[in-house]
């Protein structure tokens, strides 16, 4: 069934969907190198900034709040989830995570002043990500089964509903948010984002003949936030800091 070979697909996109941005920033780059004089403006790159800030906020929201042994990121032995969460923003959409991870795309993406790049890269994302939430989908509904089909006709994939009815009934995450644990799990995408930016306004600068992205105060926040990235990786890799009891899954 087409049903089945796209989940089979997903599940192996499942396993590379870390990588899938790369591919991205050689056409990024060039697009930045070409963006149009108005992509130049302040108030649209603090609206880029903006959009990518509210992605990582989404993404800090969900994995923050999320209980132990819920979702899985476990890359090399597929899907993992021990119950199942719909409280916090699993309330609002199943899949909050690829919410955010749209917004941080885009963010970098529409700094570009590309409309049609970001018109093509929404759809290869639709694409992408359809096949690996169907797998999820897939994994949940044979483990969970009633609970899961309740859930899921309640809750949106992607699209929170209309705010007030009763596909954005928003339910409390029912206990405190993690910020060591979403240190832990976000230091890496948060860094890749200012470098996108950054590596964005240099081009874009370039292509312009305006060394803007040279300014003190780029050079100091680029070596602030390579610092802070440091500072956490070593913190995850060696030490047990950032460590939270029951969270391996998630």
């Amino acid at each position: 069934m087409l049903r089945d070979e796209l989940v089979r697909r997903g599940n192996t996109l499942f396993r590379w969907r870390s990588f899938l941005p790369l591919v991205l920033v050689p056409p990024a780059l060039w697009m930045g190198w070409e963006a149009p004089d108005w992509a130049h403006a302040q108030v649209w790159q603090v609206g880029c900034w903006g959009v990518g800030l509210l992605g990582l906020w989404v993404r800090a929201k969900t994995i923050g709040h999320v209980p132990p042994g819920t979702s899985g990121r476990n890359t090399s032995e597929g899907q993992v989830a021990e119950s199942l969460n719909t409280r916090g923003m699993y309330s609002l959409v199943r899949h909050p995570l690829y919410l955010g991870n749209y917004l941080m795309w885009m963010g970098l993406v529409l700094a570009t002043g590309r409309m049609d790049f970001a018109l093509v890269v929404t759809l290869l994302y639709m694409m992408y990500y359809l096949r690996i939430a169907m797998a999820e989908e897939a994994f949940l509904e044979g483990k969970f089964g009633e609970a899961y089909a309740e859930w899921s006709q309640r809750v949106p994939a992607f699209v929170p509903g209309r705010w007030g009815s009763r596909r954005s009934a928003w339910t409390p995450a029912g206990n405190a948010i993690s910020w060591r644990h979403v240190l832990k799990r976000e230091y890496n995408g948060t860094y890749a984002l200012v470098l996108g930016y950054f590596a964005l306004d240099a081009v874009r600068s370039a292509g312009a003949g305006d060394p803007s992205h040279l300014t003190p105060g780029w050079q100091v926040g680029l070596a602030g936030c390579t610092l802070t990235f440091l500072v956490l990786r070593f913190l995850k890799k060696r030490t047990q800091v950032l460590h939270v009891e029951g969270r391996e899954f998630t």
